[in-house]
């Protein structure tokens, strides 16, 4: 029997960010390098000796969460740069999780969409819902 895509897909991030080191390059509080007025209400970074689609390590957002777990994926388009991206919500609230939609759908320029890890269904899954 093939074993849940939905529950593999969540595990295999899980695993991904254990194997990586998370990289901050925007600390929580700080501006956008060309876009001043934006401010990074969390920490941003990246996941070190990852690949993104864009050609640059795979995006992380970190929240505030104990565990280092995939608490929600954000699908980001860029109108500007025509760029759609996928950002891992690290160890995040459902609050933070909103702060970081509201950065990304500020202005007419980006827009974002989250997509939450599942509730567990039981203790094998160990999926948990952030919110």
């Amino acid at each position: 029997m093939t074993p849940d895509p939905d529950v593999r897909l969540w595990k295999a991030l899980d695993q991904l960010v254990a194997s990586s080191r998370v990289v901050i390059d925007r600390p929580a509080g700080s501006c956008h390098p060309q876009f001043p007025d934006a401010v990074y209400p969390l920490d941003y970074g990246f996941l070190d000796g990852t690949t993104a689609a864009d050609g640059s390590g795979i995006d992380v957002w970190v929240g505030s969460v104990g565990e280092r777990e995939v608490a929600a994926i954000a699908c980001t388009f860029d109108f500007l740069k025509r760029d759609l991206e996928l950002k891992i919500l690290l160890a995040c609230t459902e609050r933070e999780a909103e702060r970081i939609l509201e950065f990304h759908n500020t202005g007419k320029m980006q827009v974002a969409y989250l997509i939450w890890r599942p509730r567990s269904s039981g203790a094998a899954d160990k999926g948990v819902d952030q919110r």
